[in-house]
């Protein structure tokens, strides 16, 4: 068994898109959108297959996010290296993203980062 993909509710889709497109070099599919209930979503695709679904839909409600709650606490991208994970986190921290840890040599023995982006996810960048 396996996890077949991890979803996401977003403000903004085409932001969210655009996002993991720029810093994660993911691959989208085209828009899926029902057009009875106004629910879109793309299907976004990373280099060893695992995939996010990032959904919209009308009437959301949008919870502040604290970093110490309970449920999902963030989405953790493997990048291969820890020159790349100093690289990306500088990056995101230079385009105006909050870096929250890191990088650093955790206790468990990763080496990682986390970055509030995205509408107040985190986002782990790790080797």
């Amino acid at each position: 068994m396996g996890i077949e993909h991890v979803a996401m509710y977003v403000n903004d889709l085409e932001a969210a898109r655009e996002f993991f497109e720029k810093y994660f070099a993911a691959q989208s599919n085209d828009l899926y959108h029902n057009k009875t209930t106004d629910f879109r979503s793309y299907f976004l695709t990373f280099d060893q297959g695992s995939r996010l679904e990032i959904m919209t839909k009308p009437g959301m409600e949008d919870a502040e996010k604290s970093l110490a709650r309970t449920g999902l606490i963030h989405v953790a991208f493997q990048v291969g290296s820890k020159e790349k994970v100093d690289e990306l986190t500088n990056q995101l921290r230079e385009d105006g993203y909050e870096v929250v840890s890191g990088p650093r040599t955790t206790g468990d023995g990763y080496y990682e980062s986390c970055v509030v982006a995205l509408e107040g996810n985190q986002i782990e960048i790790t080797v």
